[in-house]
């Protein structure tokens, strides 16, 4: 009789712990929005895999900054694909995170690259070619809004990296961002919504990811993409949530593979393993990363000092960017 009891008791904790082989794994899967379409790719690619056989994808996308504080307050999570490191850094503050995460995990914990682009109309009315070209007379600009969306933040600090490369001072560099968004004619919650926000005939001028403009592209909208001679590298982390399934570990492995880092640089995004450019399939993606003479600059810059230095000053409370948005009418939260 005792020995049936305890067979019953154990049998909810069997059922809690999600053996794999009695009913497979499923992962939730929070990331930043401009990713769905080459995850639409990447996750089938992965089940077709041995690692991934028997594994489910629950996917949830948004502004990266909104995601980033869903996961915080109890929204399910094992693996969360970030737009930039200042989204990781709050899941390690509330240790959800391992705080090694750049140490511990493939190439410092950065699963794709990018830049920031320009998005114009075809022909390039407007000849926008470079950062000074955003701040004249009549230019309109769209950007997503710098507070919940990562990818904004990222274009703030393009602009104002852009100007310091330039030979700016920290102050002529702030007020060129505070012109900028002078002509900004809309500010979206996410990068994805202010694509189609631009795609929709709003303003001459998209600042967005590269990758973002080439899944545009890709998908055959009429637009034209414009790299400036000075840019952000973007670095999108991807990372495990403490306590999830080894599966999501596995997965994040897979994304730094081979085959996964060229379905990457298919979508449009720069591989952290730089060896798959060498494929002669991908020459074409090649010359189009090709840097020449483009500068471009990193979070670590010392103009920038690192991502906690970097939202202390322009994206926190009494920050710049909420200096400047209350100047320009934009929002600040």
């Amino acid at each position: 009789m005792r020995r049936v009891l305890l067979l019953t008791l154990l049998i909810p904790v069997f059922a809690f712990t999600g053996i794999a082989s009695a009913s497979g794994v499923n992962l939730n899967l929070v990331a930043f929005s401009t990713p769905k379409p080459v995850m639409d790719t990447l996750i089938p690619n992965f089940q077709s895999t041995s690692a991934g056989q028997g594994v489910t994808f629950s996917p949830a996308y948004g502004p990266s900054g909104t995601e980033a504080k869903a996961i915080v307050a109890g929204q399910p999570a094992d693996i969360a694909f970030l737009s930039n490191a200042l989204d990781i850094d709050l899941l390690v503050q509330n240790n959800l995170v391992v705080q090694n995460w750049g140490k511990v995990l493939p190439q410092g914990g950065i699963v794709a690259d990018s830049v920031v682009a320009f998005v114009v109309r075809p022909g390039n009315p407007k000849g926008i070619h470079g950062w000074a070209d955003l701040i004249k007379p009549g230019v309109q600009v769209v950007t997503p809004d710098p507070f919940p969306s990562g990818g904004a933040k990222w274009n703030v600090l393009a602009a104002y990296g852009a100007q310091r490369k330039l030979g700016k001072t920290d102050k002529q560099a702030t007020a060129y961002v505070k012109s900028l968004f002078e002509n900004v004619v809309q500010q979206n919650t996410s990068s994805s919504a202010a694509m189609q926000t631009f795609l929709n005939g709003t303003g001459d001028v998209l600042l967005t990811y590269e990758s973002e403009a080439y899944t545009a592209q890709l998908a055959g909208k009429a637009v034209k993409i414009v790299i400036p001679k000075q840019s952000m590298n973007i670095q999108l982390p991807m990372v495990p949530i403490k306590g999830a399934p080894a599966a999501a570990t596995d997965f994040i492995k897979y994304c730094h593979s081979k085959p996964a880092q060229t379905t990457f640089v298919k979508a449009g995004y720069r591989p952290v393993v730089k060896s798959v450019l060498s494929q002669s399939s991908l020459k074409t993606w090649r010359q189009r990363f090709a840097t020449g003479s483009h500068v471009f600059y990193g979070i670590s810059d010392s103009i920038f000092g690192g991502w906690p230095k970097a939202n202390s000053v322009w994206f926190s409370q009494n920050g710049r960017m909420e200096t400047i948005e209350q100047a320009v009418g934009g929002p600040t939260s």
